[in-house]
């Protein structure tokens, strides 16, 4: 019973980023999402994931894993368009 609801919470907060991943790839607007606290968050999942392995837990390794490659593209396009961006108007 424990494994079912590990994978359920790993499948909610992995399908969570979703729909902002999709709104940033279509919008290309990054704004409204705080440096500071995605940095965080990124650090977080990371370390969840390292956690999941010292346990081999596969539901902390998988949602984490999946959830850091969502991240990282709306962490990248956060930094591409607002930080790195010599167009700051956008």
């Amino acid at each position: 019973m424990e494994s079912y609801l590990g994978y359920l919470a790993a499948f909610c907060t992995t399908i969570a980023f979703i729909p902002q991943a999709i709104k940033v790839y279509k919008s290309k607007h990054t704004k409204d999402i705080s440096l500071g606290m995605f940095s965080l968050l990124n650090a977080g999942f990371v370390l969840w994931l390292w956690y999941g392995i010292l346990i081999l837990s596969y539901p902390i390794i998988i949602a984490n894993a999946i959830t850091i490659v969502i991240a990282v593209y709306i962490f990248i396009t956060k930094l591409r368009r607002d930080v790195f961006s010599s167009d700051k108007s956008s």
